[in-house]
């Protein structure tokens, strides 16, 4: 009796040293825990599979079809033979295959035989085939009777298609994964009894041979959903239990004081807060003033407010002693923040000086372009605890920023930072301090319960009075005369005394934006998602500021003052480039991303950008948000080169027929690796949520939270669960553990 496979079990015990290193080294696959948890990517049935009528020319295909006509000929250009096979699969559509001298198939690939045959369709002279397809035949030594009770099986039966690789087809896979289920013992089943009962789920040992070997279409489903659920409940029973570890850490209350800065600042506010900011503000101010650190997320729409709340929120931890750091994801957001703060607060962000407020603070900017001189007076403020509110980049991370009590974090624009960047400020506090992330990226709910699930939320839905519409219009390649309008447009706002962005992908050639490049995600970044999509043709690389300022000084925009603003500039001429642009000494600013958050110029109205199809749907909406911030209406032109009824110009369509920011993540999450969720993109490790779908799986993950916060209040360390946590440590290992408690 052979020995029983289980998930630890080496795959070279089982399937043989060659096949194992070859699995291993193609797929990462090397135990039979990993080939059991390689599941199929779809599932294909016999008509489906093998239709021929529907294949097109450069497709790849996995085919079941039957040989029909085997004929070997001597090839005309060069010696040797060719052997050419012709296959069909019922429906009268037929596909020749072709070998170049490996006539021996011929002993194989016998007239009557059932097999698969993979390879891509090609086309000679008008004819489809197949050149050199790998296949595998049904077996070959079953009697007539046995063979049509084989097709038969096998024509019915759900057919596991695998991620696969060039040198590992699908079926190899498929027949590495029945040698391991023959012995495979399945682990114990680590969700408990009472969570399968109240969920109707299967156990974990049919689950897995069901996936792999589907009896019906109703035990796929069976065995997809209990899997599912592994995964969501793996993830919600981690950030319950951070959460509530966060809950009871002990931390430094930071209570409302009474005629304090905080209540001196909403006094000489020149209008109302909104409802939302006031409702939001009372849930953070509630927070602040407990004796355990707050962690909570505030998302909100582009221009819905954020700032002034996280400014509310900082005073309110000043007035009780502490101190406040502001984290920005570029220098030119940065300064725009210390700015902005420095006008709200007016004389009670200048103690010390001659116009301050003897009672306020000191407001403090540190970059990385600080002088020496210029460094060494900030942080000695930072040191000694006179800056109350401190803004500052990455800068503030560095070794010799020392803070004399951080009481508060509040991490602008979060999904901009790495993990490390994000904790190295936490870890300057002498007692864990309250964080509060903000983003303008607004996140679906089932995103925000995964992602950010060890956080309370707040979201500011409501925009101030004042804030103006904002028109969207994609500016298409089979309508030129549109971008000759939209030039024409830009100039009539100018002309009325408005100002204006253009905004390109890139630099220029060969020069990225190192504002742009703090850990931006894949599907945000114009750099790492040039590609074109499925559907499209190669194009031309990105438009790029430096190549279109000049033309655009000596074409449709000549006589205009034009600024050119990128994160490659110089500190010092950046921030002279913004001070012309605020104060409307410039009319046209062309420009990268480095304007997408935070800069707050009310005069400008109208936004072009070039490329529009290479950026992402959350970034375009962040970009436009940069118009329609004063009275005047707002318009984004998306200028693309993407035609009708490819997948960029869908997602631009998307983007132009609505302002709602969270319809928009939604399509942006469709187009996004969901198993990024789990931080495997940063670092560099597959993601274990296979299964799970964020957008598809709503109601699932919603149970799985339930019940994981259920379990987890009463065994909080999953110790009367040994196998549940084992489960848990294979799903969300301790490095995607911190990217989760960290985000």
């Amino acid at each position: 009796m052979s020995e029983p496979t289980t998930t630890d079990t080496p795959l070279r015990k089982v399937l043989g040293e060659r096949t194992a290193k070859a699995l291993a080294t193609h797929l990462e696959l090397e135990t039979a825990g990993d080939l059991i948890y390689h599941f199929p990517r779809r599932y294909d049935e016999r008509g489906e599979h093998t239709d021929m009528r529907r294949l097109e020319i450069g497709e790849q295909v996995t085919l079941l079809a039957q040989v029909q006509a085997v004929s070997v000929k001597p090839m005309r250009a060069r010696k040797g033979n060719m052997l050419e096979i012709t296959i069909g699969d019922g429906s009268g559509a037929t596909l020749s295959c072709t070998f170049f001298n490996q006539a021996w198939r011929e002993r194989d690939l016998k007239r009557g035989r059932w097999g698969l045959f993979a390879g891509k369709v090609t086309d000679f002279r008008g004819k489809r085939q197949l050149n050199s397809p790998a296949y595998q035949l049904l077996r070959a030594d079953a009697t007539q009777d046995e063979a049509a009770e084989e097709i038969e099986e096998f024509a019915g039966a759900l057919i596991p298609v695998y991620p696969a690789a060039q040198a590992v087809p699908t079926w190899v896979i498929a027949k590495c994964v029945r040698t391991v289920l023959d012995t495979f013992q399945p682990p114990d089943d680590p969700l408990p009894g009472a969570v399968r009962a109240n969920r109707n789920l299967v156990g974990i040992g049919t689950a897995l041979r069901e996936i792999h070997r589907p009896s019906s279409k109703e035990a796929l489903y069976a065995a997809k959903y209990r899997l599912k659920w592994d995964e969501a409940f793996a993830v919600q029973l981690t950030l319950v239990q951070r959460r509530q570890r966060a809950a009871a850490a002990p931390g430094t209350a930071r209570p409302r004081v009474g005629g304090g800065l905080l209540a001196r600042f909403d006094a000489s506010l020149p209008y109302e807060l909104t409802d939302g900011q006031r409702q939001v503000g009372e849930e953070i101010a509630a927070d602040l003033s407990r004796p355990h650190p707050m962690h909570r997320l505030l998302q909100g729409e582009v221009g819905s407010g954020k700032t002034l709340v996280s400014v509310r929120a900082m005073l309110q931890v000043v007035d009780a002693g502490g101190q406040a750091a502001l984290l920005a994801p570029t220098e030119v957001l940065a300064t725009q923040h210390f700015r902005g703060i420095s006008a709200q607060l007016g004389a009670l962000g200048r103690a010390g000086e001659l116009d301050g407020d003897p009672a306020g603070t000191q407001l403090t900017l540190v970059t990385g372009s600080l002088g020496a001189a210029a460094r060494r007076a900030a942080l000695a403020k930072v040191a000694d605890g006179s800056a109350g509110i401190v803004v500052g980049t990455h800068a503030l991370l560095y070794e010799g920023v020392d803070f004399a009590d951080l009481g508060l974090v509040v991490v602008d624009e979060q999904h901009r930072f790495g993990v490390e960047q994000r904790d190295a400020l936490r870890a300057k506090a002498a007692r864990p301090p309250h964080v509060l992330v903000m983003t303008a990226t607004p996140i679906p709910r089932t995103v925000a319960m995964t992602v950010y699930g060890d956080l309370e939320t707040s979201t500011l839905s409501q925009l101030p009075r004042g804030r103006s519409p904002i028109a969207s219009h994609v500016v298409p390649p089979e309508k030129p005369a549109f971008l000759d309008r939209a030039w024409q447009r830009l100039r009539e706002e100018v002309k009325a005394g408005h100002q204006a962005y253009v905004v390109c992908p890139r630099i220029g050639t060969g020069l990225t934006d190192e504002d742009e490049e703090l850990s931006l995600p894949a599907a945000e970044n114009p750099r790492v998602n040039p590609e074109p999509s499925d559907n499209e043709p190669a194009r031309r690389p990105p438009l790029a500021v430096t190549e279109v300022a000049p033309l655009l000084e000596e074409g449709p925009l000549r006589g205009l003052r034009i600024g050119v603003l990128h994160g490659k500039l110089p500190a010092d001429e950046k921030d002279a480039v913004m001070r012309a642009f605020a104060a409307g000494d410039l009319d046209v600013l062309v420009a990268t991303t480095v304007i997408e958050v935070g800069v707050d110029v009310p005069n400008s109205t109208v936004m072009i950008i070039m490329d529009a199809d290479r950026f992402g749907v959350s970034q375009l909406h962040q970009l436009r948000g940069r118009v329609g911030r004063g009275s005047a209406a707002g318009i984004c032109l998306l200028v693309t080169e993407s035609v009708e009824g490819t997948t960029a110009r869908e997602r631009l369509d998307a983007v132009a027929s609505t302002t709602d920011g969270f319809r928009l993540s939604e399509i942006d999450l469709e187009q996004r690796r969901e198993g990024d969720v789990l931080g495997a993109s940063q670092s560099g490790k597959h993601s274990h949520l296979r299964l799970l779908s964020l957008l598809r799986d709503a109601k699932l993950i919603t149970e799985a939270r339930a019940e994981a916060s259920e379990l987890i209040a009463d065994d909080p360390d999953l110790i009367k669960h040994p196998a549940l946590a084992a489960s848990v440590a294979a799903l969300v290992d301790e490095e995607r553990a911190e990217y989760l408690e960290k985000g």
